[in-house]
């Protein structure tokens, strides 16, 4: 029977990491993998996680089953965070833990085709496990561009999206820190968003994977609540897995706004049903150890000090990026407005091999980089090596 199946292309920066590995020259740059580094090129644990974590093996008393939704007290704690003061926006929202922001995204756009989805807009170029997602639950999906030539969000592309949906269609929106680009809508195009959003009834769902690390946790929150203060019903998905340094641990949520307890309550049961039957139940540890950093004032300071810090160092290298201004053909500057781990080069895949094979310098084939990868003793070889090759 397994001779009937195809073969499958190999994930390419699963691929990157090994040929980087491989690489015995010290001063290699690796700017493919999608984790935060310091300084130093480190990815560490956090400091309120460790606390935490001490803090869990001496209290938890059990590790018995949660059911489906998972650690509901996580899921709450994290709710101020992303919708504001009205946590649950009168009533109207509904929660459960899941496998990471991946798994929140594949509970999503499930749950949105069985509710009678046909077709979701997304722009383009996006995370590419999105795309895998859709294929695999059969969903046609149709894209327009994110980005403009100037390096902003490119708006009239979104708008037109929205207008041309049909009846059972949807749009996916990331909340901030677009993965791949890091370009994100400004306040006032969020506010059109929504409008455009409620005018034409298509279907929200938000992807927040990056909160925290573009302006800040209540800035980078500020687009998805504008857009959800104007909609009847969405979905979120949301990940902690990089403003809490839990890559490993896979720590998500997904939650559903909707009118009406009944409503809201039959889109629950229903996301129970698919979360059981797909992984029965999430992992519970590094949900756990957010629950507790949260309920903590002391450990949430010194969580939220340790991510304005990684904030601040991917600021700085995206500052400096910027004010290189030109390197070979390649425009550095807008990356200085975009917002966290990732930007788009406009370099062809012949370029970024000669990049990888001349430099040692490992980047995505589509010309994404990891700018947390760029640190002040190795950012001016990379200038160079754009400028050497693009020239």
């Amino acid at each position: 029977m397994l001779d009937r199946l195809e073969p499958q292309s190999p994930d390419a920066l699963l691929a990157l990491i090994k040929l980087h590995a491989a690489d015995d020259r010290p001063d290699k740059v690796d700017l493919g993998v999608g984790v935060y580094r310091t300084g130093q090129g480190d990815t560490p644990v956090f400091g309120a996680i460790k606390a935490a974590e001490r803090l869990l093996v001496d209290t938890q008393e059990s590790k018995s089953y949660l059911g489906p939704e998972g650690d509901i007290g996580f899921v709450n704690a994290l709710m101020p965070y992303i919708f504001g003061s009205d946590a649950t926006m009168g009533g109207r929202i509904a929660g459960m833990q899941t496998p990471g922001g991946t798994g929140a995204v594949r509970l999503a756009v499930a749950l949105a085709q069985k509710a009678g989805l046909k077709k979701l807009h997304m722009g383009t170029p996006s995370w590419p496990n999105h795309a895998q997602i859709f294929a695999d639950l059969d969903l046609e999906w149709a894209p327009f561009d994110h980005a403009a030539a100037d390096g902003t969000a490119n708006l009239d592309a979104v708008l037109a999206a929205i207008r041309s949906a049909g009846p059972d269609e949807g749009i996916l929106l990331h909340a901030c820190c677009h993965n791949p680009t890091g370009i994100d809508y400004t306040p006032e195009q969020w506010e059109a968003i929504g409008d455009a959003i409620a005018e034409t009834g298509i279907f929200p769902i938000i992807d927040s994977a990056y909160q925290g690390l573009g302006n800040g946790m209540e800035e980078d929150a500020a687009g998805l609540r504008s857009v959800l203060a104007k909609v009847p019903e969405a979905f979120i998905a949301y990940s902690c897995d990089k403003n809490f340094g839990m890559y490993r641990d896979r720590v998500g949520a997904f939650y559903i706004l909707a009118d009406g307890g009944d409503t809201l309550d039959k889109a629950f049961s229903n996301a129970n049903a698919l979360a059981r039957a797909s992984w029965s139940m999430p992992p519970d540890h590094g949900a756990a150890a957010v629950r507790l950093i949260l309920r903590d004032p002391a450990m949430t300071a010194q969580w939220l000090d340790e991510l304005d810090q990684m904030r601040a160092r991917m600021n700085q290298v995206r500052a400096r990026l910027a004010e290189a201004g030109t390197a070979g053909s390649v425009d550095l500057t807008p990356l200085g407005h975009q917002n966290g781990l990732f930007s788009m080069l406009p370099v062809t895949k012949e370029q970024v091999v000669e990049l990888r094979e001349k430099h040692g310098i490992y980047m995505a084939g589509s010309g994404r980089i990891n700018v947390a990868g760029l640190t002040m003793d190795n950012i001016d070889k990379f200038i160079a090596a754009i400028a050497d090759v693009t020239g």
